[in-house]
């Protein structure tokens, strides 16, 4: 993936832009042309540059989800559903609203 610098040189200081406030950066990459088009027939007239934006927002999103599932099995696994507290356990609590 190419930068173009500021001062021309290849010195990988990425080139920003700001518009509303965020600061952008110049890409320069090569992507799947079929994946390309219709991304680009599903979200027009959405612009290359909203349609990266979209999908690095999914992928960070989605990489989020993971993390927050990950977390809730490691949490469970330190505290199973049947283990008991002061109030009782969630097993038998979710056994009785079920029925």
């Amino acid at each position: 993936m190419a930068v173009q610098s500021i001062n021309g040189r290849d010195d990988h200081v990425a080139w920003q832009r700001y518009g509303d406030g965020v600061a952008r950066v110049r890409i320069s990459t090569t992507v799947d042309q079929e994946l390309l088009d219709d991304a680009r027939k599903r979200h027009a007239p959405s612009s290359d540059a909203e349609l990266i934006d979209q999908a690095l927002a999914a992928l960070i999103a989605r990489d989020r989800a993971v993390e927050i599932d990950e977390a809730y099995a490691a949490a469970y696994e330190l505290h199973p559903v049947d283990e008991p507290d002061e109030r009782g356990d969630l097993a038998s609590f979710r056994n009785a609203v079920s029925t």
